[in-house]
């Protein structure tokens, strides 16, 4: 089991870690500030052990990390550092996404159903059918007001029982989460959004910038898409 350094610590850049398994191009360390693939998030890049990283991925409980150049053997010492300016904008256009989800539920009702993201650019669809009138700029609007707000972004684990009682973790589909995982990881934009979520995310709104609209679009019947850019405030 990969003990997921970023789940506490966003801003964790650099760490130390053992190799525990390898492969010809990848190793699995027993801890990594490196996100692994998943929820819509792509994989952090950087240096391990002086090697590129290209991808990380989950296997079960473990992370792998592919390597551009020399693979360490199991049992090694590798020092690991994070592009920092690609996670950062991940964090802030992650948040972001987070915020237009606060705004879309509280102001129309309307729930996810998908979403993709890469740094400082986004899309997300929702249960709307038709859009609104004047959508675009008016979510464009209230989205940025509540990122100059600079609410505070709070991370906590709750215990499963608590967390499947939440009406509001109830509406992102807390329940669906394996009935092993004991413990959730929550991410609660303070006054907003309140998620189950495994991704990394700034600390207070005013960090992310602001957001642009810049398209939605129809993909059928009560799913409408949204696409964001992220841009310096």
């Amino acid at each position: 089991m990969t003990d997921l350094l970023y789940l506490r610590d966003a801003y964790l850049r650099s760490f130390s870690a053992t190799v525990v398994h390898a492969r010809p191009d990848a190793i699995a360390l027993d801890r990594t500030a490196f996100y692994a693939t998943g929820g819509g998030q792509p994989n952090d890049t950087g240096v391990l052990a002086g090697a590129r990283v290209v991808d990380v991925r989950k296997e079960g409980a473990v992370a792998w990390h592919t390597l551009d150049g020399d693979v360490p053997a199991v049992g090694a010492e590798v020092e690991g550092e994070i592009d920092w300016d690609r996670r950062h904008a991940l964090m802030r256009t992650h948040t972001a996404l987070h915020v237009l989800c606060g705004v879309i539920w509280n102001e129309w009702g309307k729930a996810v159903t998908g979403g993709n993201m890469e740094p400082l650019a986004a899309r997300m669809d929702f249960e709307f059918d038709p859009l609104p009138e004047g959508f675009g700029a008016v979510v464009e609007a209230r989205v940025n007001e509540e990122l100059a707000a600079g609410r505070p972004v709070e991370v906590s684990f709750l215990p499963r029982s608590v967390a499947v009682a939440d009406a509001d973790l109830i509406r992102t589909k807390v329940n669906l989460i394996p009935a092993s995982v004991s413990e959730i990881r929550v991410v609660d934009i303070v006054g907003l959004d309140k998620q189950a979520d495994g991704g990394t995310h700034v600390r207070s709104t005013d960090e992310v910038g602001r957001v642009r609209v810049v398209k939605t679009e129809s993909k059928g019947k009560g799913n409408k898409r949204i696409r964001i850019e992220v841009v310096d405030a």
